[in-house]
């Protein structure tokens, strides 16, 4: 199994597991390989350390000494480098971005296409009122705006749209 760090041409980084490197060769070759966030599949790979598991034994714990305190410190002082901290920040914009997607899927009814008729007659109290969401053009969207009905747009991720294998 391999685990890739990859980035879409948006910089939003996510991981890839593949069974070989030939398999994201062949997933990436096919236009398979896509951001879970925005759904671009311009993606690249980014450089990541290799992780070898080599049996169940418990590591080894080196001997505390000089050079190891005075790594601890350095350690900490790189990863509070501005580049590592807006990368967690970016990596928990991302995540806050996917769990907010998800709970409007979970608590929403697809309206489909009738977004913008459904969003009217639920203003007007000519439908139940409950939570919808649907697909409307830009001019629609305005129109309702201007109807002083609320309404907001939502990307919705290509990976979110159908079921998880």
């Amino acid at each position: 199994m391999k685990v890739l760090n990859l980035q879409c041409a948006q910089s939003h980084g996510f991981e890839g597991w593949f069974g070989s490197e030939e398999d994201y060769q062949s997933q990436r070759a096919r236009g398979l390989v896509a951001c879970p966030l925005c759904g671009d599949d311009q993606v690249t790979k980014l450089p990541s350390a290799p992780r070898l598991n080599l049996g169940a034994t418990e590591p080894v714990q080196p001997a505390i000494s000089c050079a190891a305190s005075v790594e601890e410190p350095l350690m900490a002082a790189k990863a509070a480098t501005p580049h590592a901290a807006a990368n967690g920040v970016t990596q928990q914009m991302q995540a806050a971005l996917l769990n907010a997607v998800k709970h409007v899927l979970a608590n929403t009814e697809d309206v489909g296409t009738q977004f913008a008729d459904e969003a009217r007659k639920i203003h007007y109290g000519e439908a139940q009122d409950r939570s919808i969401r649907g697909q409307a053009t830009r001019e629609e969207a305005e129109s309702l705006r201007d109807e002083g009905i609320e309404v907001m747009s939502l990307p919705l991720p290509d990976s979110l749209k159908g079921p998880l294998q």
